[in-house]
């Protein structure tokens, strides 16, 4: 029925998205590792980049945008630098590659640097933030993503809403995670806007000539406003330099837009950065400093008492913990999605925008 949904246990649906790409020609062990980060994030609350995103990366691979044969090939060219070429492959499976060999590195020299080129859409970054807190990282995870925000003093769009978050571990799953875009507002909900006839706020978006708007339809044809004005264009173009340029993937305006070119090959960049805190306190200085930071901000005497002060990560990590007990809620179109695509249909499913 429309609007209805089912609880299913995590490893019950991570296998029927691993079977879903499986049957779009992804090898098993790289089909297991996309299903892994989009039910994590799923699990976290972030379902715009959770399950649903099988359909889309479904289409892309049924297509040819994606390849489901790529072979994913990382090349050690430092110690602690690898280089990794996604060959165009299936982007969770890239970024779960790229963040293992990261982890190689990290655990043999106490840091671990991967760049990545050839690569798609990942999913959203908590997920891997969390894998590396969980196996004693701190972290650092961005991509360069399809232009959308002009530069300061520009009329078209030149960089990415690049995504950035950063992981700290803390004692038994306390982690702190920050998991953001450089948008002050996503596009998704200028876009539910526009089909509600609505305005949008102040400071979320320009029209096609640069000027800020209110006009969600203006603004769909329009750009994105990054957070802090100029300082959130430096930001994203910090990370279009780091993930796009110094990777050797495209970056800025040589990013393909799918909305134009659908099947066209992105050649997307990421970089995953981590350190391996036990190299610099033990388990039982950092669970002390941790919580010591933790206090310091929840002890703060809240604006609104039914909203006390959180962590970054917080509410994501409540999430994940419900989810591992009482199961994943998944709208029951997801699943009719994700089944016909396991089954091998030759029509793939409805997209997600």
């Amino acid at each position: 029925m429309p609007g209805s949904e089912a609880r299913i246990a995590q490893g019950a649906l991570e296998g029927l998205a691993a079977r879903a790409f499986f049957a779009l020609g992804v090898p098993e062990a790289e089909a297991g590792q996309a299903a892994e980060v989009l039910v994590l994030a799923e699990m976290m609350g972030i379902s715009t980049h959770g399950i649903a995103r099988a359909a889309t990366y479904g289409k892309r691979l049924a297509s040819g945008g994606i390849d489901a044969g790529a072979r994913i090939e990382s090349t050690r060219i430092a110690p602690a630098l690898v280089q990794l070429d996604g060959g165009n492959g299936l982007g969770p499976a890239v970024g779960a590659r790229a963040l293992s060999t990261a982890m190689e590195s990290a655990w043999e020299t106490g840091v671990g640097v991967t760049l990545c080129r050839g690569a798609n859409h990942f999913g959203a970054v908590a997920p891997y933030c969390w894998q590396a807190c969980e196996a004693g990282f701190a972290a650092m995870v961005m991509s360069n993503t399809t232009p959308l925000i002009a530069p300061t003093g520009g009329r078209t769009p030149a960089v990415g809403n690049n995504p950035i978050g950063f992981g700290f571990p803390g004692p038994e799953g306390r982690h702190v995670i920050v998991d953001m875009a450089i948008s002050v507002a996503a596009r998704s909900h200028i876009r539910r806007a526009a089909e509600a006839g609505e305005p949008i706020p102040d400071g979320w978006a320009t029209d096609s000539e640069g000027q800020p708007t209110r006009d969600a339809a203006a603004a769909m044809r329009g750009m994105l406003m990054g957070i802090g004005g100029h300082k959130g264009y430096g930001l994203a173009l910090a990370v279009d330099m780091l993930a796009g340029v110094l990777s050797g993937a495209a970056f800025l305006t040589d990013v393909a837009d799918l909305s134009r070119e659908p099947g066209a090959s992105q050649n997307l960049g990421h970089a995953f950065i981590l350190i391996d805190v036990s190299r610099l306190l033990n388990a039982a200085e950092l669970a002390e400093r941790m919580d010591r930071a933790r206090a310091m901000l929840t002890s703060i005497m809240p604006v609104d008492p039914d909203s006390p002060v959180r962590l970054p990560g917080d509410r994501a990590l409540a999430r994940m913990r419900r989810a591992q007990t009482e199961g994943i809620a998944v709208p029951g179109r997801v699943l009719d999605d994700l089944r016909a695509l396991a089954n091998g249909k030759e029509e793939v499913p409805r997209p997600l925008d």
